[in-house]
């Protein structure tokens, strides 16, 4: 295959973004309240876990988010929402059978910063009643600058944030009002020194490339302002233009989004500045300073991939709350009714409010071990990988063959040892690796 066809291939490819194996598009209903109640129930004592709370709250519909949120207009909804969600604790707590320790507690949504200073208060509290916060776990938070004020800046030190994880996508004035985020690189600006002047440690940006209007040189400008801050990791995403998932990207001009071409141009730019800044780029969209702990732990082989993106949480359990919220077991996956009035009805009367899941074979949690080395590492040692598993990991490992033969530009199997030559082709070999995925004659259509 020419380099030409093969960067048609991987700008033209429609495959998962593989936060997890299998994605959260083949759960069922398989898995319901009770298996969710009996993974929990069979947690070590000994081993921390991570958690997450949705928070689905947003008073700005951003038009290009597909996240599972809701517009308010102030916070009164969530008086009621953190009643619920603190019952949801109480019922995880009880089906662990002890405050279990905690290695990292990270608050997405939607606009956690929605919340007013005295509802982090509640907030934190409540965490603290149900588990075990004592061994410094990392607490991260996702923050809108214009959702942010000193009282809300000194609760969520308080509360204990130390990654603060600023939403920016894009500073060009009309890529924002094209998107519907209006957010000025000064408000930006005073968020990040709040956070800092209260010893918050680590701030991360998150940018998106893709974008109505967007070209190589407001990016630049973009990526010049943020640079300013010298952030200690970005995550640049690219804009999934998906209007039939989710319904207000049709208020996102189709016409002045750029062409495959021209959004490879962007996220080529985008890496290149980012790494003449000195940053190291992490897996598919991370870029981190070389100091980081994330820079680190991909060095060091631990880098782990889940619903969040990448993180440094080596946790086998994610233990997620709200709405929609997945959480992650070593026996699978369940995930929370979407809805938040189904979320709210099933918790108020003592049940939990799973939705769906899927339950991992054998089988599975090796092909999920092989895909996130994959998707981190960009290698796959498949001698190791079955002696791990105590599988034999051959149809792997001839899946990985049958892709290098169609496109062996992508990287190299040496023995049993699989290498890729750029990240940006890890999710089309990952898509290659997912039996799934597989047409009737064994091979995956890159265009479908």
């Amino acid at each position: 295959m020419t380099q030409s066809i093969l960067r048609k291939a991987l700008l033209e490819a429609r495959v998962p973004r593989y936060t997890s194996y299998p994605p959260a598009t083949r759960f069922s209903q398989a898995v319901g309240a009770d298996q969710h109640a009996a993974w929990l129930s069979t947690l070590p004592a000994t081993e921390p876990i991570s958690l997450y709370a949705h928070i689905p709250f947003c008073r700005r519909l951003c038009w290009f988010c597909a996240c599972r949120t809701q517009g308010t207009s102030n916070a009164a909804p969530l008086t009621r929402f953190l009643q619920t969600l603190n019952a949801e604790m109480r019922l995880v707590e009880t089906a662990i059978g002890r405050r279990q320790t905690v290695s990292a507690l990270h608050l997405g949504g939607g606009t956690p910063t929605l919340m007013e200073a005295f509802q982090i208060k509640a907030l934190s509290d409540a965490f603290r009643a149900h588990f075990d916060l004592s061994q410094d776990p990392e607490i991260s938070v996702e923050i809108d600058p214009t959702e942010l004020d000193e009282t809300r800046l000194d609760e969520l030190v308080d509360f204990g944030l130390n990654r603060a994880s600023i939403g920016v996508q894009d500073f060009d004035p009309k890529v924002q009002e094209a998107i519907g985020r209006l957010q000025s690189a000064e408000i930006t600006a005073e968020a990040v020194t709040g956070l800092r002047v209260r010893g918050v440690k680590s701030v991360n940006f998150d940018l998106l490339y893709g974008l109505p209007y967007q070209t190589p040189e407001r990016l630049s400008a973009t990526l010049a302002k943020v640079l300013d801050h010298k952030p200690d990791r970005l995550a640049l995403y690219g804009y999934a233009h998906v209007p039939w998932v989710a319904k207000r990207q049709k208020l996102i001009p189709e016409e002045a989004l750029p062409d495959p071409s021209a959004r490879r141009e962007l996220a080529e730019l985008a890496q290149a500045t980012l790494v003449a800044a000195g940053y190291v780029p992490i897996g598919i969209d991370h870029y981190a300073l070389p100091k980081d702990s994330m820079a680190r732990s991909a060095e060091a082989g631990t880098l782990r991939r889940n619903f969040q993106g990448y993180t440094t949480d080596t946790a086998s359990a994610l233990i997620s709350m709200g709405p929609s919220a997945i959480s992650r077991f070593e026996g699978g996956y369940s995930q929370n009714a979407s809805a938040t009035r189904d979320w709210t009805r099933a918790v108020e009367t003592g049940l939990f409010a799973t939705s769906r899941g899927f339950t991992l074979s054998r089988e599975d949690i090796m092909v999920a071990d092989a895909i996130e080395r994959l998707m981190c590492d960009g290698r796959i040692d498949f001698a190791r990988m079955a002696e791990r598993h105590g599988l034999r990991a051959q149809a792997l490992r001839d899946r990985a063959e049958a892709a290098l033969a169609d496109l062996p530009e992508i990287g190299t199997l040496s023995g049993d040892r699989l290498a890729i030559n750029e990240m940006a082709y890890a999710r089309l070999l990952a898509a290659r690796l997912d039996p799934e995925l597989e047409s009737s004659d064994g091979r995956f259509s890159l265009a479908s």
